[in-house]
């Protein structure tokens, strides 16, 4: 393992993650509501801090082996989220303890969206973007950034990639150079950003909550800079905006290239309806919906029964794909509505896409080996390989995405021990490692909002969750195994 190239290359991500702290300490020059010392302090530590990685080792440039990208990956993870605690910490208000700081700023590059700050609309407005623009660079993974516009990280950027992106079918390129792939995916993910700011502001936002909102729309990570989240601009049109941008950033955006590559030339509404897992992924959003507006119906909890399918649909969607953003207390709706939607975040979003959760396509293969499975107790010597489309799925792929949700339980499982063991009832102990692991955010319980309640000690290990939740589990979890570290 060339653990001084390894570090080498922190410092050069390091270095290149100090200079956002530049743009939140504009924002405060132009509002002039504080927030900018504390971010040029941060600049100037994280500057210091990846220069002093990067110059002992300068030198070092071997070509980097799978390992050396996870831990890479991994390293450059927990310092990157380090260092972005620190403009919260030296800001005079909100005052945050240490373990509440480092949450919040791993919710933020997780796109958890949990909370930990309340009283959003009497903070700087420097803060608020700080927040939303850690959920833009989490989203689509500042890894993936730095493959594609450092050139030294040409060599053995797969390493990289793979130990990054996410979901079973992380080995597809856009392109056949990684760097052109990663291009292609900020590209693709900055050109959704800009048309979700211009609808939001079309749609009546401010430009500043529309450009901090599209952050977090795109992201999938539900931050809002209001306590009342997108509740907060009361209006169905804002609420459509956020829906339709939300199903594009769930689905694979290889897809969205695939599609888009293809117009004039083909059908691109063709691309979409061929894939498995876009067809799995709107079949089971549309059932969640259909059935939770039929509950709210039954209930008459709403006012006109328009009112009821477009909360159900905005909080169905939100919940589901696990962004999180709210624009009423769902928790008090009619019980069966609010544990099917937080059950559903289980789910996520598609492989290749911003959403956390298991991922759209092992539940659809989960679902496929189930089927077989019951076919194969009527008849024991059915030969019934499960099809990804027209491509017959290799067993090792199958058991792979067997052995995934195996460690996702066992994390769950161990974590909720341990947020327990903190002090937590057990019930909102498991809707917070829940909201953590899923990388949802809010749940039900006294974690409906936000997760002052929780103790720190807790809070550490909910933030190891989320960490989890963004790397799928095996990238870290394959750090303590002995067979990482041989030579």
């Amino acid at each position: 393992m060339h653990i001084l190239s390894i570090i080498r290359i922190i410092g050069i991500l390091v270095m290149c993650f100090s200079g956002t702290m530049l743009i939140p300490a504009f924002v405060a020059l132009i509002y002039g509501d504080g927030g900018g010392k504390a971010f040029m302090q941060a600049f100037v530590l994280s500057l210091v801090v990846g220069a002093l990685l990067w110059w002992p080792c300068h030198h070092h440039k071997q070509e980097l082996r799978s390992r050396d990208g996870f831990l890479i990956v991994v390293a450059f993870w927990f310092v990157l989220g380090c260092l972005a605690t620190l403009p919260l910490l030296l800001f005079d208000a909100p005052h945050l303890t240490l373990a509440s700081a480092v949450f919040e700023a791993f919710s933020g590059l997780t796109t958890t969206g949990a909370t930990v700050m309340t009283g959003l609309d009497n903070l700087p407005k420097a803060i608020l973007f700080y927040r939303q623009f850690l959920q833009w660079l989490g989203g689509m993974g500042i890894i993936v950034l730095a493959i594609a516009i450092i050139p030294l990280l040409g060599i053995g950027g797969m390493q990289l990639y793979r130990a990054e992106m996410s979901g079973p079918m992380k080995e597809q390129r856009i392109r056949p150079r990684i760097a052109e792939t990663a291009k292609m995916l900020w590209i693709i993910y900055l050109l959704l950003t800009i048309s979700c700011a211009l609808a939001y502001w079309l749609a009546g936002m401010t430009p500043f909550d529309a450009l901090t909102h599209s952050f977090s729309t795109v992201s999938i990570g539900g931050f809002s800079t209001h306590d009342a989240s997108m509740g907060y601009f009361n209006s169905p049109l804002i609420n459509a905006i956020t829906v339709l941008f939300l199903l594009i950033s769930a689905c694979n955006f290889g897809l969205h290239f695939r599609a888009f590559s293809t117009i004039g030339r083909e059908n691109f509404i063709k691309i979409y309806l061929r894939d498995p897992e876009f067809r799995f992924f709107i079949s089971t959003q549309i059932i969640l919906v259909v059935l939770c507006t039929f509950v709210m119906w039954n209930h008459n909890y709403f006012s006109s029964s328009w009112q009821d399918f477009e909360q159900v649909l905005f909080q169905a969607v939100s919940i589901s794909t696990t962004t999180g953003y709210t624009t009423s207390d769902f928790t008090v709706w009619p019980s069966f509505v609010p544990v099917l939607l937080i059950l559903a975040s289980f789910m996520g979003g598609c492989a290749g896409s911003v959403g956390g959760g298991l991922r759209v396509a092992r539940v659809l293969v989960l679902y496929l080996q189930g089927k077989r499975e019951l076919k194969r107790v009527v008849h024991p010597n059915l030969v019934y390989p499960i099809k990804w489309g027209k491509t017959v799925l290799d067993e090792r792929v199958i058991g792979s995405i067997w052995a995934f949700f195996s460690a996702y339980l066992l994390v769950f499982l161990v974590c909720l021990l341990g947020v327990i063991a903190s002090g937590v009832t057990p019930f909102d102990a498991f809707n917070a490692v829940l909201a953590c692991l899923n990388n949802l955010g809010p749940a039900l319980g006294s974690v409906s909002s936000n997760m002052t309640a929780i103790p720190d000690n807790a809070k550490w290990i909910l933030t190891i969750a989320m960490v989890c939740g963004r790397l799928e589990i095996f990238t870290l979890l394959a750090l303590f195994t002995p067979a990482f570290w041989k030579a």
